[in-house]
């Protein structure tokens, strides 16, 4: 009873084209409450391989949205590189970065609490910024209401929380199976309570796996501790 889903048959051959290929098309199709047609959305993110790609290939040309994509210099693969650093399009810009994906995406948090970068943008008028289930029910491996479970490996915790939504939001999944690499914060952290990121960072086959500091898992602690903002922000600047 065990199923596989195959992500990588997208355009860059990575999961993340399941999204990144129709979020452009909506965020270019909508407009402002206020009416504004001049308003730009940049996008700004950090890669650890496969998001960065994905993106670039989505956003590329995507009428009012601009995005620059920054990864760790030789920490990506070198397919993954030459996937970025080729992309064409008037609206996209990459930027390798010294460093793992943890410093990367320091530096992308750091532009998004930047309050003089942000005036900057808005006097610019920029703005910054799974089927599974429905499947196996189309094969009548499963009926509606039948609880499974995802085995997802993570780095970042994006996919699995995701699917942590999915389940608020009703879906019947009985459990979610986080699965590591040697980079395991995030098993140790789910198995002793004890989140450290003061450990030796190990470069892998699988380099949107290696991470140490999972953004996403912010975001899930917010709901586990009955969504106090106070206590998450203490923790996340102790982390």
């Amino acid at each position: 009873d065990d199923y596989v889903m195959e992500l990588f048959n997208g355009p860059t051959s990575a999961f993340k084209d399941v999204a990144l290929q129709i979020l452009p098309r909506f965020m270019a199709r909508t407009t402002p409450a206020d009416g504004d047609a001049d308003e730009k959305i940049m996008i700004v993110t950090a890669t650890s391989g496969d998001t960065g790609k994905a993106a670039l290939a989505g956003f590329a040309d995507a009428a009012g949205t601009g995005i620059t994509v920054f990864y760790p210099e030789g920490k990506v693969s070198q397919v993954q590189e030459l996937q970025m650093t080729t992309q064409s399009g008037s609206n996209v810009n990459v930027c390798a970065v010294k460093g793992n994906f943890d410093d990367a995406q320091s530096a992308v948090k750091r532009i998004f609490g930047d309050k003089e970068l942000a005036e900057r943008l808005a006097d610019d008028s920029h703005v910054v910024l799974s089927s599974a289930y429905a499947q196996l029910l189309e094969r009548q491996v499963i009926n509606v209401g039948d609880e499974v479970e995802f085995v997802v490996p993570t780095g970042n915790f994006g996919d699995i929380l995701a699917g942590y939504y999915a389940k608020l939001l009703g879906l019947p999944v009985k459990h979610l199976v986080v699965a590591s690499d040697k980079n395991n914060v995030l098993f140790d952290f789910l198995t002793s309570g004890t989140y450290n990121r003061q450990r030796p960072f190990f470069q892998t086959i699988s380099p949107s796996m290696d991470i140490l500091i999972s953004s996403n898992l912010e975001r899930m602690l917010y709901y586990m501790s009955d969504k106090d903002t106070r206590l998450i922000a203490m923790l996340m600047n102790d982390l």
